[in-house]
């Protein structure tokens, strides 16, 4: 139903000329492809014609896991099993993890996490044609269209760059790829060549997977040896001004702490930024108190449940990791 009502929003635009049709945009694309990157119009002509429409696609990005409320949000990564498979991937690839938590400053277990949370560790990497996904999204989603019409450039010049055939990539629906599903641009910007073959494999190379992530966090800027989130306890009422669906910091730990909000942190320095985030349980709420790093966690997936799950999910791993190699040293 959500589906039949976006594509019948998108008709009735494209009736009043409030929107260009696919067929329009596709046109403008084209040309951009043509005049600004110059590929050949017969490419991209012939590429876009071997894509196909998924409705399967439109209906998966009308109802996101995100849009869950947290207490039902958490529990699809903070299993067992996810764990488990996350503390022997640690294990597998302790040396290459800890030569990128030596190089970029972030540590291992949020390497670990996000590849854990993104694709349980290369086992789902996405099902969907990227071409399609971003044909699809780019064409036919009017909400956010111009971002994956953009991405879908970026698709192109990430093929030519790296020599991919363009319509064997497969990914999420929303054209994410690889281990640690980095959209096309973020493929481009961010990936390394972490294991010194040459090539910037983050399809089917764990270790370029890992120094890729790291690399993405430091380019966003990670702070090295720094704290993620507090759970906060809260006073009164007056914190509820603090209270927004804005990721962006704009004040600092004092004010929430004048406003009856407090963290078990005594190291903190008053002055740094500070953001406070509602989780819902099922009969409550739980506060919590966002650093920095937190913020850049919400760099990789722009939402606080996802950068939650993956600062919890990262404890969990360095703990059980941590518990492995005490009983294997006594």
């Amino acid at each position: 139903m959500k589906v039949f009502k976006t594509l019948l929003v998108v008709s009735l635009l494209c009736c009043f000329g409030l929107h260009a049709s696919p067929e329009k945009l596709q046109q403008q694309f084209i040309d951009l492809m043509v005049n600004e990157h110059q590929f050949s119009r017969a490419e991209i002509e012939s590429t876009l014609a071997k894509s196909n429409v998924n409705q399967a696609i439109l209906k998966a990005i009308a109802r996101p896991w995100e849009a869950k409320p947290w207490h039902q949000y958490y529990p699809i990564f903070l299993t067992e099993k996810r764990l488990d498979k996350g503390i022997q991937f640690w294990k597998t690839h302790q040396k290459t993890l800890a030569r990128a938590e030596q190089e970029f400053g972030v540590p291992a277990e949020i390497i670990v996490a996000i590849i854990g949370v993104e694709t349980f560790y290369g086992t789902y990497k996405g099902k969907y044609s990227a071409l399609d996904a971003l044909v699809t999204l780019g064409f036919h989603y009017p909400p956010r269209a111009k971002f994956f019409r953009s991405e879908l450039a970026q698709l192109f010049l990430l093929a030519k760059e790296e020599k991919f055939d363009i319509t064997e990539l497969k990914g999420s629906y929303a054209g994410a790829m690889g281990w640690g599903q980095f959209i096309s641009s973020s493929y481009r910007h961010y990936a390394v060549d972490f294991d010194g073959d040459g090539i910037r494999d983050l399809l089917n190379n764990p270790q370029d997977a890992i120094g890729s992530v790291a690399n993405y966090f430091k380019k966003h800027h990670w702070q090295a040896n720094q704290d993620i989130a507090f759970k906060a306890t809260i006073k009164g009422n007056e914190f509820q001004q603090y209270l927004s669906k804005s990721l962006k910091y704009s004040h600092q730990l004092s004010q929430l702490q004048n406003a009856g909000v407090s963290i078990e942190a005594s190291n903190l320095d008053n002055q740094t930024s500070a953001k406070l985030f509602e989780f819902a349980q099922p009969k409550s709420k739980e506060y919590w108190v966002g650093l920095p790093n937190f913020y850049v966690i919400t760099r990789y997936n722009h939402s606080p449940l996802y950068a939650m799950a993956v600062f919890q999910f990262s404890q969990q791993l360095k703990q059980g990791f941590n518990t492995i190699q005490v009983t294997q040293e006594n």
